[in-house]
């Protein structure tokens, strides 16, 4: 016997939560661009308002641990935390800009991509995938690492003193 397909709560909820922890998450970015950018905590948080997409700010975060003046455990540890929220990042956006679809039961869901993929004479688009168990599975995997990567955050902020 399979296991009883995801239901419309248990996804909204499993959604909302992808959602909070990785905005929480991705907040601590000011951590990085305050120490990087050898500034204060509210300078950081200015910078960080104003760059309104999570990959201006985490193409600031980049150049800032390339910089010569950042040195090269610094440079490599914080280049690791970017990669990782890069490729979280990918499911987060997955969820957070598509559209839900359920069977009248609430009980059978799929997702629809809101995007367009343009080819050499024709344009596809809203891509359609299933949002069944396994999937919910991923979803929960990806919590826990962007958790992780919360966690990693705060060890380079205190390990390299910036400013929090």
């Amino acid at each position: 016997m399979s296991a009883p397909a995801p239901r419309l709560q248990d996804i909204l909820l499993l959604v909302g939560q992808l959602n909070y922890t990785w905005t929480n998450t991705e907040s601590l970015l000011i951590y990085l661009i305050a120490g990087l950018a050898k500034v204060d905590k509210e300078t950081a948080i200015v910078v960080f308002l104003t760059l309104n997409t999570t990959r201006a700010r985490i193409d600031l975060v980049e150049r800032l641990a390339k910089m010569s003046a950042t040195s090269a455990p610094c440079r490599k540890d914080v280049l690791a935390i970017t990669d990782q929220l890069l490729k979280q990042g990918k499911l987060r956006n997955k969820y957070s800009h598509c559209i839900y679809s359920f069977d009248e039961t609430g009980s059978r869901a799929s997702t629809q991509l809101m995007r367009i993929f343009d080819a050499k004479d024709s344009i596809k688009y809203g891509k359609v995938d299933p949002l069944d168990g396994a999937e919910m599975r991923n979803i929960a995997a990806s919590i826990e690492a962007i958790r992780q990567l919360n966690e990693a955050i705060m060890s380079i902020v205190t390990r390299y003193r910036f400013p929090h």
